[in-house]
């Protein structure tokens, strides 16, 4: 007998390997990407960063709450689990739905493909040519082998899976590190560099008069910085194989955040060090980083920040997959999708058939995407943004009302927990009305109005389904 759909998983991960998941999991393309679009609506840089920390402690004060619920319920699926027992089942299922498509799926492919992008640029910079190296499909090719062979790594043990995850997220957070501290080194090593390191490119710090800032600007940027910390909860999922969830659950939780608020305030500081927030705006397509590094090392920078965005995305991808599995693996062992999904591989021990359908879905995605930017001429940069704003709505809604959980339980379940939140119930408060208000603004924007209505029309696809095919069982 090769699986087993009564076995558990194994409880083998420690507070360590679980805060590199999480960070993995979540420094992905944002903090490469997102800081024009930041800036494109928040000129000031004291304004901009302070976005970066906002969203960061507002992250954080939601998994102060999640981690008090996943210590109450270390069980693999997370908000899957939570929502379910807090709300109802179709709660849960929703969760499910949302996640497995596009918060993972569409994630995936979208990630694969800006890691083989940033492997062509490195390929045209070695071939001294700004022609393309590698044709259109064959790139497409090789982010579809990218996905299978993380994929087949998360399938072959968890262990495995997230100490490759450990590496090369120590090889990432290195690399993000570097590119925070490259304008001091320059100032060391080469003080006479075409471009040197100025805090005066940091005017505009504030704004000249604060009766026009705008809340509704602000809120937009949030958005934008939504997206680089999309994944923070990536820790509950993994809840039922954590060693001593109750005190390792939120060890993982605030060490990956702390980590998280210290690398991406740090970066947008060397950024702005580098580049004018007025010339942020008007690189296209091309990531501050990779401008940051061009303006203080030359054509080398580029390789550098082209190998950190490669590692960057690489790390998580492999996270998305050997996390995203969980939820397909509890929603069926919940009765929400086919039994064969909750099967444990004896050999393994991992959600063998969960993870090769993540897997086979994303890669499917990969040329779904190829197929969509060469039937419409879309580039990756405005597709991209469109689809990172379509899953900053859906997955913000549902964490909201995942975090809002914690009022439900402390009213079902008033007794002693081994991890309770600090501050409770302003810090959840203050989590769940600042994405309420997010939210809010996204559906009046009409820059985010579009992705936020679909996120809507999705969530309610995903009821339609619930009730056509499982609210009788």
């Amino acid at each position: 007998m090769h699986s087993s759909e009564t076995q558990s998983l194994p409880r083998i991960l420690g507070p360590w390997m679980a805060g590199a998941i999480l960070v993995g999991c979540v420094i992905g393309t944002g903090v490469f990407k997102k800081a024009s679009a930041v800036a494109g609506v928040v000129p000031e840089s004291g304004l901009a960063i302070a976005v970066w920390i906002v969203v960061g402690l507002l992250t954080l004060c939601g998994a102060l709450a999640l981690a008090e619920v996943a210590a109450l319920f270390p069980r693999s699926g997370g908000n899957l689990i939570f929502l379910h027992e807090a709300y109802g089942r179709m709660y849960g299922f929703l969760w499910g739905w949302v996640e497995f498509w596009f918060l993972r799926c569409a994630s995936i492919a979208a990630l694969s493909v800006v890691f083989t992008d940033a492997l062509h640029d490195i390929a045209k910079y070695a071939g001294e040519t700004k022609e393309d190296v590698i044709p259109f499909w064959p790139r497409q090719a090789v982010s579809a082998v990218v996905v299978m062979f993380l994929g087949a790594l998360a399938a072959r043990g968890t262990k495995l899976g997230a100490g490759v995850q450990f590496v090369v997220t120590a090889i990432k957070l290195s690399a993000i590190v570097l590119i925070m501290l490259l304008p001091v080194i320059v100032l060391i090593i080469k003080p006479n560099a075409p471009t040197v390191p100025d805090p005066a490119r940091f005017n505009p710090v504030w704004p000249s008069d604060w009766y026009a800032f705008s809340f509704a600007a602000f809120a937009t940027a949030m958005v934008h910085v939504m997206w680089p910390y999309n994944g923070w909860t990536n820790v509950a999922p993994l809840a039922g194989e954590i060693r001593d969830p109750q005190r390792n659950v939120p060890r993982a939780f605030i060490g990956g955040m702390l980590v998280l608020i210290a690398v991406y305030t740090g970066v947008n500081i060397s950024y702005f060090l580098a580049v004018p927030a007025s010339e942020m705006t008007t690189l296209g397509g091309t990531p501050v980083s990779t401008e940051v590094c061009y303006r203080l090392l030359g054509p080398v920078g580029l390789m550098l920040a082209s190998a950190a965005l490669m590692v960057s995305v690489l790390g998580t991808v492999g996270g998305n997959l050997l996390v995203g599995p969980r939820s397909v693996f509890a929603l069926s062992r919940e009765g929400m999708a086919p039994k064969i999904l909750g099967a444990v591989h004896a050999r393994y021990e991992t959600p063998l058939v969960a993870t090769v359908l993540m897997t086979t879905v994303s890669a499917l995605f990969v040329v779904g995407v190829a197929v969509y930017v060469q039937v419409t001429g879309a580039g990756l940069k405005s597709s991209f943004d469109v689809l990172t704003d379509f899953i900053v709505f859906g997955s913000t809604l549902l964490e909201t009302l995942a975090v809002g959980t914690i009022f439900v339980f402390r009213v079902r379940y008033p007794g002693e927990r081994a991890f309770r939140c600090p501050g409770y119930p302003l810090v959840p408060a203050i989590y769940i009305l600042a994405m309420l208000a997010v939210l809010a603004n996204m559906l009046m924007t009409p820059s985010q109005r579009i992705e936020a209505f679909a996120g809507l029309g999705f969530i309610a696809s995903g009821v339609v389904v619930y009730f056509a095919t499982l609210r009788r069982r």
